[in-house]
């Protein structure tokens, strides 16, 4: 055949890779997935590093994480256009690029505006690439050795959060937090050389596909005005400002038209049908309600370690990377309880576990030591194991298998979103309940002149001594908007844990089909 002809040495006749080659191929591949995933929570703990040396709030830090899950979620569903109209190895490669050459860009950018503008390039730019390494995985593995392959893939997925935190902290800790950005660079060099050695005879058939750009132009109109009102509304003091309520009507209105066209577009960009199965409905909206609650959380406790209880970017990502114990150990294990157990009652015991871990934290304090930290966090990742397997299969399984791919497409769209607007929320909530908490406490406290009069006693100058009392104010203030958070979130765990009983028991035992 010509085109076993035209493969490289060490390929089969199928066009697939064997030996050793085959094995190299697979860990670019994985490698590449790593930083990809990596780059959603590498930021998390270093966005206190990022705001001062860029001159700018806590809180419009953080649009350095969101900014990059919007964009990554909005380009999603462009990715099987790409594939079809460029293949599959070709568009990965493009993506791989553009990427390496985003991070960069993140890395010298001297302004919010610049390092936000990049951050979004990142994302549109390693949106197509999770799902691109596990197609393509599945495309040089021969069958019989496709699940280890697939496990390859899901343990990359699970520990590059894990890592991020970690790695992360120690960058900003040690360097600066640019280097968390170039580090990417290097990486992408060697995932990018080892495409082109290896994977050239893996790609895929070109058409001239159809797109639908009003569908995707609905959806980045729509999408990108939620986020940049809810990103903005605080420092904008919500509706009291024109551009916040432009937004929000924009948003509003964008949302209705970008959900009329594609429920009557022959071709949508995202298939909307699916909805009208249960078990995907039901199952969509516990990930969205777990995932953005979860995330959010994620985002909180660095910031939260590092204002107010003296953590170092390094502390608290260790204290973060707790949550991946567990939840590695325990994930092999889990599509074995499947086979014997409901996998709505997993997913349900899961989020009600996680839901546990929050409560856990509402009795945090300034005196908590960092084992008192870390515990709810290594508890928390029994309770991840249990959730994003499960909560696949049911999801992928209740819809038809030639709908499958659209399915997991939204899942992954919806899942990335829920996490940026979940922070959002979950950092403007947090900044006002303690902003709020911090004048209740000034106005409370007894004989606050005798208190600036004993710190002066011991050498502090009056206005050292005020700003001493009012950092213990603030310390105190932030703890309980803490507290109060996590006792919100652990309500929010328990009533999504219950959302999964909406769905019917699913009929396959396994993961279906083209799952990410």
């Amino acid at each position: 055949m010509a085109g076993a002809a035209a493969s490289p040495a060490g390929a089969d006749a199928s066009g697939g890779l064997t030996g050793g080659r085959l094995v190299l191929a697979g860990f670019i591949l994985a490698l590449s997935n790593f930083i990809v995933v990596l780059d959603t929570t590498i930021a998390n703990v270093s966005v206190p590093h990022i705001s001062g040396g860029l001159g700018v709030s806590a809180s419009e830090g953080t649009w350095v994480v969101t900014s990059y899950s919007v964009a990554e979620a909005i380009c999603v569903p462009l990715t099987g256009w790409l594939v079809k109209r460029f293949g599959a190895v070709r568009t990965f490669m493009g993506s791989l690029l553009g990427f390496g050459l985003c991070s960069a860009l993140c890395g010298l950018s001297t302004s919010l505006g610049m390092l936000l503008l990049f951050r979004l390039g990142q994302g549109f730019c390693g949106g197509p690439l999770m799902p691109l390494t596990q197609t393509l995985l599945l495309r040089i593995f021969p069958r019989d050795k496709q699940p280890g392959a697939m496990a390859l893939w899901a343990m990359t997925t699970v520990t590059a959060p894990i890592a991020g935190p970690i790695i992360g902290g120690t960058i900003s800790d040690n360097w600066s937090w640019e280097w968390i950005f170039y580090i990417n660079v290097p990486i992408v060099a060697i995932c990018f050389a080892g495409v082109v050695m290896l994977l050239r005879g893996a790609e895929t058939p070109v058409t001239k596909a159809r797109i639908d750009w009003t569908g995707l132009g609905l959806l980045v109109v729509w999408v990108g005005a939620l986020q940049v009102m809810l990103d903005s509304g605080r420092d904008d003091d919500w509706f009291s400002s024109p551009f916040i309520v432009a937004c929000a009507i924009v948003a509003a209105i964008g949302f209705v038209l970008f959900l009329v066209w594609e429920l009557t577009e022959r071709e949508p960009a995202v298939d909307l049908a699916v909805f009208r199965h249960r078990g995907f409905s039901a199952s969509l909206l516990t990930m969205v309600a777990t995932f953005g609650t979860f995330f959010a959380t994620v985002v909180i406790i660095p910031q939260w370690l590092q204002q107010s209880m003296g953590y170092t970017a390094t502390q608290a990502g260790q204290a973060m990377a707790m949550n991946g114990i567990l939840a590695v150990l325990l994930s092999p294990l889990v599509p074995k309880l499947m086979k014997k157990v409901d996998p709505r009652l997993i997913v349900f015991c899961g989020v009600a576990w996680i839901g546990a871990a929050s409560l856990v934290r509402t009795t945090w304090s300034t005196d908590s030591t960092w084992l008192a930290i870390a515990l709810p966090q290594l508890m928390q990742g029994a309770g991840l194991a249990m959730f994003f397997v499960p909560i696949t299969v049911i999801g992928l399984g209740a819809v038809k298998p030639e709908e499958t791919a659209s399915a997991a497409g939204l899942m992954n769209f919806a899942r990335t979103l829920a996490g940026a607007i979940g922070v959002s929320i979950a950092t403007t909530y947090w900044s006002d309940k303690g902003e709020a908490n911090h004048n209740v406490l000034a106005d409370s406290l007894n004989a606050p002149e005798q208190a600036t009069a004993a710190l002066q006693a011991q050498g502090l100058s009056p206005d050292s001594a005020l700003a001493s009392l009012n950092a213990l104010v603030d310390q105190q203030s932030l703890v309980t908007a803490t507290n109060h958070l996590f006792a919100v979130a652990a309500l929010i765990f328990v009533l999504s844990a219950s959302l999964i009983w909406l769905a019917p028991r699913p009929l396959r035992a396994g993961p279906p089909p083209g799952a990410h």
